[in-house]
């Protein structure tokens, strides 16, 4: 597969503290031109987060981007999804017969390990991070560094999506070392966190990814 070149997180967390509203920060997402959305959401399942991420999917769908569930391979079968999964959620060969051979299945990676394993497995893109110090994440993994995803682009053929602390500022390095697409969630959302404001700021990654 393809990856865009920017692959925005709607981190509920990070929505929350901003009082954002998710559907609202997607379809400022949506509007600027982004072309894949990931939705992850840390908290308890609840009837209130489905409707949330179901009027989510319904804007995906409308706007034909690819639409990923974050750990969650339930929520992502309701949702006709695809999903991400971690090193310590379902095993890849596991997620692949569960979400079936049409859906997305990426992987995160943090090390040259992990990264040469992915590739013995049915995932169609692996992530690999931390690349910078990040607070979205709790027990966030060693940093990897621009320098390391360099020497292990390497190591694996699949599309590989950069994640962890990357901003505007350092993004130029990430793509210059080889990744093919930049996650992000916490440059993605101003501290005025309206659809507006994301929209612009959406903007901006785009207009800075450009070749």
């Amino acid at each position: 597969m393809t990856l865009p070149s920017v692959y925005p997180i709607l981190d509920l967390e990070t929505l929350e503290a901003r009082r954002c509203d998710p559907a609202a920060a997607a379809e400022g997402l949506l509007e600027a031109g982004a072309q894949i959305l990931q939705w992850r959401d840390k908290r308890p399942a609840s009837r209130r987060s489905f409707a949330s991420a179901d009027r989510v999917a319904a804007l995906c769908r409308h706007s034909a981007v690819l639409w990923i569930v974050n750990d969650r391979a339930d929520l992502a079968l309701m949702l006709e999804a695809g999903l991400h999964i971690g090193q310590e959620d379902l095993p890849a060969q596991e997620a692949r017969r569960l979400m079936g051979t049409s859906a997305i299945v990426g992987l995160s990676t943090h090390n040259a390990e992990q990264l040469l394993a992915a590739d013995e497995t049915l995932v169609d893109y692996v992530a690999l991070g931390p690349l910078f110090a990040t607070t979205s994440k709790l027990k966030a993994d060693p940093v990897v560094g621009v320098q390391r995803l360099k020497e292990w682009r390497k190591l694996t053929r699949m599309p590989l999506v950069a994640i962890g602390g990357i901003s505007r500022q350092n993004a130029a390095a990430v793509f210059d070392s080889g990744a093919d697409s930049v996650a992000v969630i916490s440059d993605l959302y101003p501290e005025e966190c309206t659809k507006r404001t994301i929209r612009e700021r959406m903007e901006e990654w785009l207009q800075l990814s450009k070749p």
